[in-house]
């Protein structure tokens, strides 16, 4: 699909913490269909976003705003 990359970065968080997609799952409170969607680059709610970031430590807004390079954080990002 034109315009929908994976979310690398995202995914990078989730393995740094060692954890797995159903883990985070669990954590944020959703369905693994829907935290793997997100990071295939699928739009996510603000909800989900917030239930994410929540759970892997990083703020929701980076789901939106492109903040993100593929190592997760911009290079002005010094947390």
């Amino acid at each position: 699909m034109p315009g929908k990359s994976k979310r690398t970065w995202l995914i990078n968080i989730r393995t740094k913490k060692g954890l797995t997609q159903e883990e985070v799952s669990k954590i944020s409170g959703i369905e693994r269909s829907t935290y793997a969607k997100a990071e295939l680059g699928n739009s996510v709610s603000v909800s989900t976003a917030k239930s994410i970031s929540s759970a892997l430590g990083f703020s929701w807004t980076y789901f939106f705003d492109g903040y993100c390079d593929d190592k997760g954080r911009n290079e002005s990002d010094s947390a």
